[in-house]
């Protein structure tokens, strides 16, 4: 069964377009096992960082950052980028930021809405990969993307 939930409900459109970029080195390792405390303070099972996750998620927020707004269709639909990724027929989410500094804020922002609290609270999920880009230019100055799926 694939089943795909994104938790931002559509675009935020902003006039910047082809903004310069640069990916930020995150601890993942420090990300997947804050995640994986939240999951566990509600009875689930942790989650592992998977490369192709973490390849899926920086690919997102890149093409976010780059737009300068935050859409889930930016760079082809989840699912397609999901099936490249090699997820096609599993549980899968994925949850998107922008303005964030660190880790800690965004996954508080998550843990705050409803649709992507959810998402890092579907049993079904054990894998994870996340990714921060910067794009000074823009209004947010950083995009954040998380993506979940089964094993």
């Amino acid at each position: 069964m694939f089943l795909a939930l994104a938790g931002c409900s559509g675009a935020t459109i902003l006039p910047e377009a082809d903004n310069l970029t640069s990916a930020v080195i995150l601890d993942e390792s420090a990300a997947a096992a804050a995640i994986s405390r939240y999951r566990a303070s509600h009875g689930l099972g942790p989650v592992t960082l998977d490369p192709s996750l973490i390849r899926a998620a920086s690919y997102q927020a890149e093409s976010n950052a780059k737009a300068g707004r935050l859409s889930h269709e930016i760079g082809g639909t989840f699912n397609s980028r999901m099936a490249l990724a090699g997820f096609g027929r599993s549980f899968a989410a994925e949850n998107l930021s922008a303005g964030s500094n660190t880790f800690d804020e965004v996954l508080a922002r998550w843990k705050a809405s409803p649709e992507h609290n959810k998402n890092m609270l579907m049993p079904q999920l054990k894998r994870v990969g996340v990714a921060r880009v910067d794009a000074p230019g823009t209004r947010y100055k950083r995009f954040w993307a998380l993506v979940l799926a089964g094993s």
